[in-house]
């Protein structure tokens, strides 16, 4: 026995088997993805191009499309009006960058308002609230009529009377309703074990909600704080019914002064330029948010 033992550790150890080298190249399994990514492509360029193909047919061969041509597309009527449409739209502009930065902090002071806890902040919880209602379902129109011209008709000394003012107030008002739903949203999906966990470590209440709660709230509404945003800029358009020239009031004085509406569609191509990049952006965020959820890392 002890004979057999001896025997069986003085034979050598089997060789490994040669792992097969892996060939050069792409594996099978790749080249049939490649192949079903490309025939993927193939067919959505051949079902768009038919779909805008037959919608383009329908449109040109209508019998009102010549009438049309020169009503909304006519080239020399677009390079004529384009210019002082593009200069009205800084009135937009200017309005947008001011409200943006305003409602970002309105909004956040009535989320934070409508999260506190404490029950000596009820009477402020109760007024954020009301204001958040009432503002909310009160068309943006209303409010900047209500605004720009009751506000002016008191004749208060030292009020502001020009209209391009209260038209960023009423925008300031409307859209701060909105976004402090969207920061509160937020704030009530952290985990309330993040919360527990900077009160263990001593923090207080206040503190824990800008050292903890906050940085993950905002990280998790950028997206739909852009939507917003896109939103806001082509509401800039109402500021022309109190009287300020902005790009579509522009654009309608051109259009009752030549009989034709191309201006319209010269002032619909600003603000497509100005808002499509942001909508490509808020997409691709909202795609990187999904992509880390996914992952198991939340935002």
């Amino acid at each position: 026995m002890t004979d057999d033992r001896e025997a069986e550790l003085l034979e050598p150890a089997p060789r490994p088997l040669p792992v097969p080298e892996r060939p050069e190249g792409p594996t099978r399994r790749a080249l049939v993805e490649r192949a079903q990514r490309r025939r993927a492509v193939l067919i959505a360029l051949v079902s768009t191009v038919a779909v805008f193909g037959v919608l383009i047919a329908l449109v040109v061969t209508a019998p009102g499309w010549p009438e049309v041509r020169r009503s909304f597309f006519s080239w020399h009527h677009l390079s004529e009006s384009f210019p002082d449409t593009l200069d009205a739209f800084w009135t937009n502009v200017r309005v947008f960058v001011i409200a943006e930065v305003l409602i970002l902090v309105v909004a956040l002071a009535l989320a934070l308002a409508r999260s506190s806890r404490a029950p000596v902040l009820f009477p402020v919880r109760v007024l954020s609230t009301v204001y958040v209602d009432v503002l909310r379902g009160i068309p943006v129109l209303l409010v900047l009529f209500l605004l720009g011209f009751g506000v002016p008709a008191l004749r208060l000394d030292g009020v502001p009377r020009d209209p391009v003012f209260w038209a960023t107030v009423a925008l300031v008002l409307s859209y701060s309703a909105y976004v402090s739903e969207v920061y509160r949203s937020g704030i009530d999906s952290v985990h309330e074990s993040q919360r527990a966990a900077a009160r263990s470590l001593g923090l207080t209440s206040a503190q824990a909600m800008r050292h903890v709660i906050l940085p993950q709230a905002v990280r998790r509404v950028v997206p739909p704080l852009l939507n917003d945003f896109i939103a806001l800029q082509k509401e800039t358009a109402l500021v022309g019914v109190l009287g300020p020239v902005e790009a579509a009031r522009q654009a309608q004085i051109y259009s009752s002064q030549q009989f034709n509406f191309t201006s319209y569609v010269g002032a619909a191509l600003i603000f497509l330029a100005f808002t499509i990049p942001l909508t490509r952006l808020t997409d691709w965020l909202l795609s990187r948010q999904r992509t880390r959820i996914s992952g198991g890392r939340m935002a």
